[in-house]
């Protein structure tokens, strides 16, 4: 076994300079989401990987579909590889759709510029690099020629920024696909076990417009806005009082992310939009927090004669948590991640939400795991300037293979 470790580390760094250069070409076809024309990218991750000798399933989701939920195409890939019966199914899930990259930057967002060691672009850190990470740990493990049970998949998917519905939660909604573990795109270095829900709202006020030289005629929306925006906003002092357990995650949080309306400067507005965020920890139960959060809106504006409201769901995710048989992997990632870094990756929450949960709704034990620096806010994730230091890109690639030898292994 530690010869076939040692011959798998070799074929990594013999092939580093052509995963570099694949994670290029991922990071140089845009995925912006929104708008979400993603199809595309799948299109170019099917082609390259018949370069490999392997098949790629495409899986679009219907066009009307995909657009009532607010994107242009999604097509999420499964790539399969079956071995010797015997043995797991694991499956390792990664998303090709990003954020716009917005402004600020100093290098070209879909450049894949490599400079200093690092390779900078928009999902040079989440999720693209991962793309690579799990190809080229597949390849490797293949290329070791050791017999094999079990099976491995690989999971392509384009609608993490939008909650995940139709990226993974489609292919488990399909009966496509039904692992036995999943390891998910990560990070930083930590293994993230449990991660918090997500609920998303759109509030829509309406009352009704009138001159600005005579507010007596109309019907204020935004000053009823206000008071949503100030019910909000001052239960942020009790949400603090609430602590996780899970460490890594510390406390609910709520905030309005986005405000639209009024018509002119000197129109009354009649309609005012906001998009509202409520991060739940774990411990949380969704639906009730749904309620609470609707009756406090609905409660700061009851008596404000002319208002109607219109609150409607944009998301509910709910929150992964640890499920038997994750241990194991855990246990695995640990240990390799020693044996390549020099120290155990830690097991831990975060505050952010991910498409992996989906895995976990339907009883797959899963994990996040993959290329990123120590820390999240040392790669510009999401923000300007994203960027990955490229010998985390081949260690992360090394500790997912040997993860791998470890569960497939005859």
């Amino acid at each position: 076994m530690e010869q076939a470790q040692e011959k798998l580390m070799h074929w990594i760094d013999a092939h580093f300079d052509e995963e570099v250069a694949f994670l290029q070409e991922m990071i140089r076809i845009p995925t912006d989401t929104p708008p979400g024309n993603n199809a595309p990218h799948a299109d170019a991750v099917a082609e390259k990987v018949k370069a490999y000798g392997w098949q790629a399933e495409k899986h679009a989701v219907p066009e009307q579909r995909v657009r009532d939920y607010g994107m242009q195409s999604i097509t999420n890939l499964i790539v399969r590889r079956p071995y010797a019966a015997g043995g797991p199914t694991v499956a390792l899930n990664a998303h090709g759709d990003v954020v716009p990259p917005g402004e600020g930057w100093t290098k070209p967002p879909y450049g894949g510029v490599i400079e200093d060691g690092f390779i900078y672009g928009r999902a040079a850190a989440v999720s693209k690099s991962d793309f690579a990470t799990f190809i080229f740990a597949t390849r490797a493990l293949e290329a070791l020629g050791v017999p094999l049970k079990g099976a491995l998949e690989l999971h392509f998917t384009y609608d993490e920024e939008f909650g995940g519905l139709l990226g993974p939660g489609y292919l488990l909604e399909q009966e496509l696909t039904r692992p036995d573990m999943v390891i998910a795109a990560g990070f930083a270095y930590d293994i993230v076990t449990a991660h918090n829900a997500c609920l998303q709202l759109e509030i829509t006020v309406h009352g009704k417009a009138g001159h600005g030289a005579m507010p007596e005629t109309a019907v204020d929306a935004l000053q009823a806005a206000t008071r949503i925006l100030n019910a909000i906003y001052g239960q942020l002092p009790e949400l603090k009082k609430i602590k996780s357990k899970v460490p890594g995650i510390d406390s609910p949080t709520m905030l309005v992310g986005r405000i639209d309306g009024g018509t002119n400067t000197n129109v009354v507005p009649g309609k005012v939009v906001m998009k509202m965020d409520r991060r739940m920890i774990p411990e949380e139960d969704p639906v009730a927090v749904e309620a609470q959060v609707r009756a406090l809106i609905e409660d700061a504006v009851k008596d404000c004669p002319g208002i109607r409201l219109e609150i409607k769901r944009l998301l509910l995710s709910h929150a992964l948590r640890p499920l038997p048989g994750g241990e194991k992997l855990v246990q695995s990632l640990q240990r390799n991640g020693e044996a390549v870094m020099g120290e155990a990756p830690q097991a831990k929450g975060t505050p952010l939400y991910a498409d992996a949960r989906l895995y976990g709704e339907r009883g797959i034990p899963a994990v996040l795991y993959g290329a990123g620096p120590r820390t999240v806010p040392e790669s510009n994730a999401k923000k300007a300037d994203e960027k990955l230091a490229l010998q985390d890109l081949r260690k992360a690639t090394k500790v997912v293979a040997l993860t791998l030898l470890d569960f497939l292994a005859a």
